[in-house]
């Protein structure tokens, strides 16, 4: 049975754009592969892609591009995308009241309910508050922000 590894999309954006830790990100992927999103890492991914573009960062041959190499990703099974389930609002209601001393938002607590919902056991980030969040619920941590920390092999 494979681990369940859930990427977030602060992670997961560094596998499609040259951002830092991108190649530790790829190497991962490539080792511990596939990996699970939902339906929410989708729309963020969609709404990154537009807001780096009108940000001037990528042109709109990139975006259409890159989100375009995800969705195929997503076909070819290299990343596992769950449904949101019905359920979903109020396990992020819990996570906040639980986490409530951390300033967790809206969607990472969403992240973190879809988490705890696909059973993972690892959780993949770059945000760092989501990691403490995650780390509170009991689920191990793979950091791809500004701290270097691999995970174990």
């Amino acid at each position: 049975m494979r681990e369940i590894i859930y990427f977030d999309t602060s992670a997961l954006a560094k596998w499609y754009l040259n951002e830092p830790r991108s190649e530790d990100v790829e190497d991962y992927i490539r080792r511990r592969g596939p990996v699970d999103i939902s339906d929410l890492t989708v729309l963020e991914m969609r709404c990154l892609l537009s807001r780096r573009r009108r940000e001037g960062n990528i042109d709109s041959k990139t975006e259409t591009k890159v989100f375009a190499t995800f969705e195929e990703d997503t076909r070819q099974k290299f990343l596992i995308c769950h449904p949101l389930g019905a359920g979903l609002t109020l396990g992020a209601v819990n996570i906040l009241s639980i986490l409530s001393d951390l300033p967790i938002r809206t969607l990472d607590a969403l992240h973190l309910a879809i988490a705890r919902e696909i059973q993972a056991e690892t959780l993949a980030t770059a945000d760092r508050v989501m990691a403490k969040g995650a780390r509170a619920l009991g689920l191990s941590v793979v950091r791809f922000d500004t701290v270097r920390s691999m995970p174990r092999p």
